[in-house]
């Protein structure tokens, strides 16, 4: 059995467009990707990969599914056999065994230390905004930055109490063990005493892929400079520093949509940079670039600019990433920005507009950056400026496509009129001593021989879809979470939001009901047993599911062009946004859920009416009709009944 966590490494590493790739030619077409169907035969593209939901669609055969989908169904291999595959390309150690008891608790505690984080991540939000200290001290320190209240609302912002442990003894009391406390960071345990480690800071909650608080940033607002401006949350089980990009799940979308991801350095950078109206950027939060952090941008885009601060540190920070970004064969430009200027001081000055226009007219490609950056003082000096030659050419010499790194070549000869061949030898050498370094370490092993596909691997059978129920399941994935009334117990109470799911499964609950067709009931088990817990993310929770009926429910479900049940068309047209008419689509659908089930009902009924006729069982037959005549009735009151629920 391959652990979670190795999966989740997996999943992470794995990008959708690039395995996909090694199979089909793929062409961009929007936010997506476009080629012919590997799965039947078709002259024009059907088949779409989308990778900001890391999902393929075929819309002429109908297969979908997530990149291991993609694998077993194209290489005709199980479950786990598709992630090893995944893992063997992208370098990561799997070792399979049996699930231990040890192992089954440290899952749960993973998940125990999420739900630590998102406590922490509200009661922090709440210090801010509620406590005389929070207003005072870490509000005002986000206005005076010039933070508008939707900036701090959407990225979760927050302020810890100056006081020792004031928020430690709070999580206690409501019922959070100490051990976790701990374990996420958030405590500090120092000789048997417990010390809250942000105390006097404003808070930055990291997020993973999905969504889900992994980590804290805290800014102290002291002027003491013995002690350090920023403190992260310490490595752990749920969070790793050099895998984490912040502003990654609100940056993910547009960086897929725009195909280009911008990159810059601290927390505050992404805020002012999302306040201007650009979304598609990202921080590494003041560490160097790990090559993790850059596989997590791939997944979106192969384009990268670099906004770094202007300063000696920013330049060196600017010039260890490019090498990084150009050896996961990505494209990577640099803004320099002007002394004493850093992306949230241009930011703040700037419109989206003039920020945009400013980068657009001095992204320098990483040749002409690096050739500007290093030429002072170089002079007529031959040594130097072999030094020099020899820097840039190591860059060119980390791209791994062949043509681009012929391209950069010869560019870099008309900059240094050095002719070509040379540039060519030097960087043949480059890469045999990279190949025998990586050799002598080991990464350099024997192909295996090609596995025969298992003969006994099928795969499931299709399932005919209940209009209904697929539509109950799609309404709860789509639109789960969006507010579509509000209930106020009493005058004096506040009133209570009622999201989609709150009001489908209240309904559930009130009148029973059950689905029929299997994959429909997994999927709305899963939504009831997670929907309140932290983090819960439908997308990434169904798409990435090791439930194969599971995912391609959840892929053709999410997939682009997915068009509406009949349920909501008339005369072939649709009469409404779906989106805008929730408090009215919500209930049409549960109203024809219970008519299905009441039109059941009804049916099993009538053939047992059939059954005691042949019986001549009068009374029998007498206390259906009067079952049949309820359920009549009962049919008629659905629709008026759940009217008066929600308007």
């Amino acid at each position: 059995m391959i652990d979670h966590a190795t999966i989740d490494r997996i999943m992470n590493a794995a990008e959708i467009t690039e395995v996909v790739g090694d199979f089909v030619s793929l062409k961009k077409r929007g936010v997506n990707m476009l080629g012919l169907c590997p799965f039947h035969n078709e002259k024009t593209p059907s088949f779409t990969v989308s990778p900001s939901k890391g999902i393929f669609k075929c819309f002429g055969c109908g297969k979908g599914g997530n990149v291991v989908n993609f694998l077993m169904e194209h290489e005709h291999i199980t479950y786990p056999e598709a992630l090893k595959t995944l893992a063997k390309k992208y370098h990561i150690e799997v070792e399979e065994t049996e699930e231990t008891a040890e192992e089954i608790q440290q899952k749960n505690e993973r998940e125990s230390m999420m739900v630590v984080t998102a406590y922490g991540q509200k009661y922090f939000t709440r210090t801010l905004l509620e406590s005389e200290e929070g207003q005072a001290v870490g509000l005002s320190y986000f206005k005076e930055r010039g933070f508008r209240r939707e900036v701090l609302d959407k990225f979760q912002l927050g302020y810890s109490l100056d006081k020792r442990n004031a928020f430690t003894e709070e999580a206690q009391k409501n019922g959070y063990k100490i051990n976790y406390l701990v374990k996420t960071g958030l405590t500090i345990e120092k000789n048997d005493r417990h010390f809250d480690r942000f105390a006097g800071r404003v808070i930055f909650p990291i997020h993973s892929l999905s969504g889900r608080v992994i980590g804290f940033g805290g800014r102290t607002l002291r002027t003491d400079t013995k002690m350090a401006k920023y403190l992260n949350s310490p490595e752990s089980d749920i969070y790793h520093k050099s895998r984490s990009l912040y502003g990654i799940y609100y940056a993910r979308n547009a960086m897929a949509k725009a195909d280009k991801c911008y990159l810059v350095e601290g927390y505050t950078d992404v805020l002012s940079m999302h306040q201007s109206g650009i979304e598609n950027v990202v921080a590494s939060s003041g560490t160097s670039l790990t090559e993790d952090q850059v596989r997590l941008i791939r997944r979106f885009t192969r384009n990268v600019t670099i906004i770094y601060d202007g300063d000696e540190a920013g330049v060196k920070a600017s010039l260890r990433g490019i090498d990084i970004i150009l050896e996961q064969g990505m494209h990577v430009r640099v803004v320099p920005l002007p002394d004493g200027e850093d992306p949230d001081s241009f930011a703040h000055a700037r419109s989206s507009s003039e920020l945009l226009e400013f980068i657009d007219q001095n992204e320098q490609d990483f040749i002409s950056f690096k050739a500007k950056l290093l030429s002072s003082g170089v002079g007529d000096d031959p040594v130097r400026k072999a030094n020099l030659i020899s820097e840039v050419v190591r860059s060119v010499a980390a791209i791994p496509d062949r043509l681009e790194r012929s391209l950069y070549l010869a560019e870099c000869s008309k900059i240094f009129k050095v002719e070509e061949n040379i540039l060519f030898e030097e960087v043949a050498k480059i890469k045999r001593r990279q190949y025998e370094q990586r050799r002598r370490r080991g990464e350099y092993l024997p192909p295996e021989p090609k596995k025969v596909a298992p003969k006994q691997y099928s795969p499931g059978k299709e399932i005919l879809f209940n209009a209904e129920e697929k539509e109950i399941i799609r309404i709860m994935l789509m639109h789960g979470d969006r507010v579509i009334t509000e209930v106020q117990p009493t005058p004096k109470d506040d009133p209570i939001k009622v999201t989609v799911i709150d009001f489908i499964l209240q309904e559930f609950e009130s009148d029973p009901m059950d689905f029929h067709v299997s994959v429909y009931k997994k999927v709305f088990g899963i939504i009831r047993e997670k929907w309140n817990q932290p983090g819960f993310h439908f997308q990434n929770t169904f798409i990435n599911h090791e439930d194969p009926e599971i995912s391609s429910l959840a892929v053709d479900i999410f997939s682009p062009g997915y068009e509406l049940s009949k349920i909501h068309e008339k005369g072939g047209a649709y009469i409404r946004t779906e989106s805008s008419m929730l408090k009215e689509v919500v209930p049409e659908s549960i109203i024809s859920f219970r008519s299905r089930q009441v039109k059941r009902l009804v049916a099993e009924i009538d053939e047992e009416i059939e059954r005691l006729q042949k019986a001549g069982d009068i009374d029998g037959i007498m206390e259906l009709l009067k079952q049949k005549k309820n359920l009549d009735e009962l049919r008629k009151q659905i629709s008026q009944d759940l009217n008066r629920i929600i308007l």
